[in-house]
């Protein structure tokens, strides 16, 4: 097999497994068999020494079934409360089957909010370190029985992206009803062959993947790409595996080829990169010109009110905001050390004018440091 997917195997010491309710589904409710056969490789797997973090959607579709609605509420309040009837359903399946081999969960369900702020932030880390160290399988979910609009994470696919971020997993397995990534829709076209190895995610890749999601799932192959793509942007893998094949998890893990695995860039982001970039909802933009652009493109600088050409939206400082490109490009996102409305006021100066501008004793020379400042920017963002 592949080199590099090999010896990513062979190294993964913390690992992050999200399996989706199209695996988990059956017509009357959950697959309590894959459930018990999925138990007992994640039981192996954390004897061997490896971390487990198991991300497991199937609320809504346990609580469903469980109810005997045959499809999910197309209100947001029906499927709330027909997952909180299916949360305890699936934790408890998870919990008998973990029994019989020995193993012990704990059940975190998690909010955008929870990962936005920072102290929150880690304190799931730390609680998610503490289960490990106890060898006790976290299992997590998007808290969907109160979750609105503005609160979602958009799916365990992107919640599973997360969690490997702040845990730095070495690796995100995600267990789907499909074979892997292919060349076009399977559903569609009978020629449609399997990618075995993604070394970059293209638009082209996305726009074949875009398609509807399963009756009972949030999430199509559109959104696994998308969490592919972070990680890699982050420097870790990933690999989409068919979660309903026997033992795929030690096939997996044997070396076998199994689904379609996502090369990481080669540049990792630190832990607090990987929160700024991923976790936080920009509650504004800042327009840089040609120069700026480069310079935290080429050199990794700071953002300074020379290089800033424009600034939208109505935040303060601390505030996360998204940093556009001379040519209209997201660059990535960083934490802003002044207001919009004095953003606006500097922007164009030099820095050493800021306390003259702002009144000011003791100003940042930068609007955004360094420090604070997460480059998600590839060039075929571009095309």
């Amino acid at each position: 097999m592949d080199s590099v997917r090999w010896s990513t195997l062979k190294n993964s010491r913390r690992i992050v497994i999200k399996v989706g309710s199209g695996v988990l589904s059956l017509a009357h409710g959950l697959n309590l068999e894959l459930i018990k056969s999925l138990s007992h490789s994640i039981g192996n797997l954390t004897t061997q020494g490896t971390q487990v973090i198991l991300i497991s959607s199937g609320a809504l579709a346990c609580g469903v079934k469980k109810i005997g609605f045959s499809r999910k509420p197309d209100d947001v309040k029906g499927r709330q409360a027909a997952s909180a009837v299916g949360q305890a359903g699936l934790i408890l399946a998870y919990e008998n089957a973990f029994e019989t081999v020995g193993g012990k969960v704990a059940q975190l369900l998690l909010t955008r909010d929870d990962l936005a702020n920072r102290r929150r932030y880690l304190n799931a880390r730390n609680t998610i370190n503490t289960l490990l160290e106890w060898r006790i399988v976290p299992i997590l979910n998007e808290n969907d029985t109160i979750v609105t609009e503005e609160m979602k994470l958009g799916g365990n696919d992107n919640l599973g992206a997360m969690i490997t971020l702040l845990m730095d997993a070495d690796l995100m397995i995600n267990l789907t009803d499909t074979e892997g990534l292919y060349d076009k829709d399977p559903r569609e076209y009978p020629d449609a062959r399997l990618i075995p190895v993604v070394t970059k995610i293209t638009r082209k890749m996305e726009q074949a993947a875009a398609g509807a999601p399963g009756t009972l799932g949030t999430g199509g192959m559109l959104t696994k790409l998308q969490a592919a793509k972070r990680l890699a942007r982050a420097g870790i893998p990933m690999i989409i595996a068919p979660g309903r094949k026997p033992d795929i998890l030690p096939r997996i893990f044997r070396g076998e080829p199994e689904g379609t695995y996502f090369v990481p860039g080669k540049k990792r982001l630190n832990s607090r990169k990987c929160w700024i970039a991923y976790s936080l909802k920009p509650q504004g933009e800042i327009h840089l010109d040609r120069g700026a652009t480069q310079a935290i493109l080429s050199r990794g600088k700071s953002i300074l009110p020379i290089g800033i050409t424009s600034v939208n939206g109505n935040f303060s400082k601390g505030a996360s905001v998204e940093i556009k490109s001379d040519t209209n490009h997201s660059l990535g996102k960083g934490l802003v050390n002044y207001s919009s409305k004095d953003i606006a006021c500097i922007m164009g100066h030099r820095s050493d004018a800021i306390c003259n501008v702002l009144q000011l004793s003791r100003p940042y020379a930068e609007v955004i440091h360094r420090d604070n400042l997460a480059i998600t920017y590839e060039q075929d963002d571009a095309s």
